[in-house]
């Protein structure tokens, strides 16, 4: 069996088609908020990509995409693990202007990630960037919008919760920032999810800053692809569940790679075999606009403002028999 918890005495708020229109009323309310709150604006966005475009979103750099052959234009293709490099292109190909921004729904397939509560090879997410300034790359920018999404979220429980009284999730909207060096000098001998753990239990809404470059330790506290997040100016939005007990990731984020930061990273992160793709090429020539953007999971938001135990009440996924079993027999519905 996958890694699975089972909390104590689980009763879910809500059950069959409440649910369903629950998870509805959520996603509504949601990207009103952060059209509102972020001035994004929808768009349309791909399923897949060219194999060599450059444009897929190469994660830790070890999980496989899942790739075809397309026999009618004669190339490879893949289905997106994420957006974060299309959707900078795709304001410049669509003529935004400063300060506006885009969201779209990505959808992917994760065949390589370890499945638990939160965990699914499917992969939901509202992916979303905007434009900004060169002189809007900075900590105070990044805490600005951190606080705008925390806001959306939180207003999107109370309406929530307004409509099911049965609901009884209670989030913070006080946001804790601390950069990740920060973290491992409070908690030196843990690991980085167990700095998590530790640090969200008094800070219940915390977002952590600085991803993907080496600590003190000379480990980084998360694997970051050089190409997207600026690793000085990111981080990830995290709030203390109390359904699991536990930190929930939502949101990873930050202020893109300028010219220069990305041709420091892909130096660093031996990726210098990238330079010459159409994607990097462009940002390398100071051709695409300067932007912020991340990802925010549409099935981990459902989770976690209707106090689902399992990501699987809230989509449908693959799950091996003994998780299924073991959901089945303390209450925990899979769709």
């Amino acid at each position: 069996m996958n890694k699975i918890k089972i909390p104590e005495g689980y009763v879910p708020a809500l059950k069959g088609f409440d649910l369903q229109c629950a998870i509805a009323s959520i996603r509504k309310c949601f990207q009103a908020q952060i059209e509102e709150h972020l001035n994004l604006r929808r768009v349309s966005a791909p399923l897949f990509v060219l194999a060599d475009s450059g444009l897929n979103d190469n994660l830790s750099g070890w999980e496989r995409p899942v790739g075809f052959d397309v026999p009618a234009i004669g190339k490879d293709a893949q289905v997106v693990h994420s957006l974060a490099k299309w959707k900078r292109l795709a304001l410049k190909t669509y003529g935004f202007s400063m300060h506006e921004g885009l969201y779209t729904d990505m959808n992917a397939i994760r065949r390589d990630e370890e499945l638990d509560n939160l965990h699914s090879i499917y992969v939901d997410q509202w992916d979303w960037e905007k434009i900004i300034s060169v002189s809007d790359r900075n900590f105070d920018y990044l805490k600005e919008t951190v606080r705008n999404i925390v806001t959306s979220v939180c207003n999107t429980l109370d309406a929530l919760k307004a409509e099911y009284p049965s609901v009884k999730t209670t989030l913070s909207r006080e946001v804790t920032f601390i950069t990740s060096q920060e973290l491992e000098d409070m908690f030196p001998d843990l690991t980085p999810e167990e700095r998590e753990q530790a640090f969200l239990k008094d800070h219940k809404t915390t977002f952590i800053m600085q991803i993907g470059g080496a600590l003190a330790s000379g480990k980084p506290h998360g694997n970051r692809a050089p190409d997207y997040d600026d690793w000085d100016l990111n981080g990830d939005l995290l709030f203390w569940d109390d359904t699991l007990g536990c930190a929930f990731e939502l949101s990873s984020m930050g202020i893109r790679v300028s010219p220069e930061s990305l041709d420091k990273q892909l130096t660093i992160a031996n990726c210098d075999d990238r330079r010459t793709s159409y994607f990097h090429s462009l940002l390398l020539n100071g051709e695409l606009p300067y932007t912020i953007g991340g990802g925010i999971g549409q099935s981990r938001l459902c989770m976690l403002l209707l106090g689902c135990a399992h990501i699987g009440e809230v989509q449908s996924s693959l799950w091996d028999d003994a998780t299924r079993t073991a959901c089945a027999a303390n209450g925990i519905h899979l769709l």
